[in-house]
């Protein structure tokens, strides 16, 4: 054992005891983003003028639930 490999060995473990328990969400892809690949922001609705989505939706589209997603799906049909 070298001096560089206790070094990184220390570094590894200092890396993984930050990461506490459930730091890696599993992404739920079985509902599929309504990205129509025409990204234009609305100034006055906030919204994309392809997929109706608000910033916040399209930012948090690959950490949201399926039931979310459905949720913000519904809500692109009154938009």
């Amino acid at each position: 054992m070298t001096v560089d490999d206790t070094i990184e060995g220390r570094s590894q473990r200092r890396t993984n005891s930050r990461r506490g328990p459930g730091a890696r969400r599993m992404i739920d892809t079985s509902v599929p983003s309504p990205c129509v690949s025409v990204c234009q922001i609305d100034k006055s609705s906030a919204s994309c003028s392809g997929c109706k989505r608000t910033l916040d939706e399209i930012r948090d589209w690959m950490i949201m639930t399926a039931d979310e997603k459905l949720s913000v799906l519904r809500a692109l049909e009154d938009r």
